[in-house]
């Protein structure tokens, strides 16, 4: 899709930074002075953006969203969203025009709790943890070329967070994801601050131990850096988790994992919210962008799952 090929080849890429496992090759474009939209946390804290559940029962996969402000407001795949009745993340990344009410796909990371602790939710300093991000790209989008619908493998996400939260030595009592970022905040915060946004940086590609494991872009780098520390704990939880991608020295070519973004199949779908939500899979690749009339504004890949880090210059599906 030309609005992807765009947005990718106005990228240009830097030096990666590596610290603790993590690596991040940071991504560079130029941009206007400020982007045109607020993000969930600038909003929410603004008092014009109101996140609920649907109703005083709550309804597990979505939640109500009203945007008081005059400006639209971002809200990016993978986000954790706390209070209510229980801690959800979101589904895929949504632009929530103006003054406007929508309903937003979400998925559950507190799967023990259905209890309200507040009316209205607040964004977590986090997202999901990078490879439950992926899972859950590709559940999504799957459910939206099947049903319609932009719903992921609710019973998957808590598997997958108890055998997480498990080798993580992460407990809970009420079996939420937030225990696993809390175990390790230490870590955490150290790797956000070892990776500060530079100039004109609006993303990276990042490896750990020197497998490639995602890329996370934004149309503004002002968008970036109100976003890298929630995507550093994302994907810094993964480094922290041994079952999670490389072992070996940096090998990583991140210019040719962005070609291969930029050629993945796409498939356009009517967005939630405003603009359209752009699905890429083949090539090994899974990912989503939000296009607007201003433009992509997120974009987000990671390599399949069953998708083997490339030896030399191409890539290597799993047998």
């Amino acid at each position: 899709m030309q609005a992807v090929h765009t947005f990718t080849s106005s990228l240009t890429i830097g030096s990666p930074t590596l610290v603790d496992g993590l690596g991040a090759y940071p991504l560079f474009r130029a941009a206007d002075s400020t982007p045109f939209y607020d993000t969930l946390s600038e909003a929410v804290r603004a008092g014009t953006l109101h996140i609920s559940e649907m109703s005083e029962a709550g309804v597990v996969p979505q939640l109500r969203v009203v945007n008081d402000g005059a400006r639209p407001v971002l809200i990016v795949d993978g986000e954790e969203l706390v209070g209510a009745k229980q801690n959800r993340i979101v589904n895929l990344t949504v632009l929530v025009p103006e003054r406007s009410t929508m309903t937003l796909p979400v998925t559950c990371v507190e799967a023990g709790r259905w209890r309200r602790v507040s009316p209205e939710f607040v964004p977590a300093e986090r997202a999901f943890y990078a490879s439950g991000r992926r899972d859950k790209l590709g559940q999504v989008t799957a459910s939206m070329r099947t049903l319609g619908a932009a719903l992921a493998d609710q019973s998957a996400v808590w598997s997958e967070i108890a055998h997480k939260s498990e080798r993580l030595g992460a407990a809970s009592p009420t079996r939420a994801a937030a225990a696993m970022y809390e175990q390790r905040r230490d870590a955490l915060d150290r790797i956000v601050s070892s990776f500060p946004p530079a100039d004109r940086q609006v993303g990276a590609v990042f490896t750990i131990r020197g497998a490639i494991v995602g890329l996370d872009a934004f149309d503004h780098p002002r968008t970036w850096a109100q976003m890298v520390p929630k995507l550093l704990r994302s994907y810094g939880l993964d480094t922290l988790d041994s079952a999670a991608a490389g072992s070996g020295p940096a090998a990583a070519d991140p210019l040719r994992f962005l070609e291969a973004v930029a050629h993945a199949g796409c498939t356009v779908y009517p967005a939630v919210g405003a603009g359209i939500d752009l699905r890429f899979e083949g090539g090994g690749i899974v990912g989503a962008a939000l296009d607007t009339a201003k433009g992509v504004v997120h974009m987000v890949a990671f390599p399949a799952s069953d998708v083997v880090q490339p030896t030399g210059r191409r890539w290597f599906r799993r047998p």
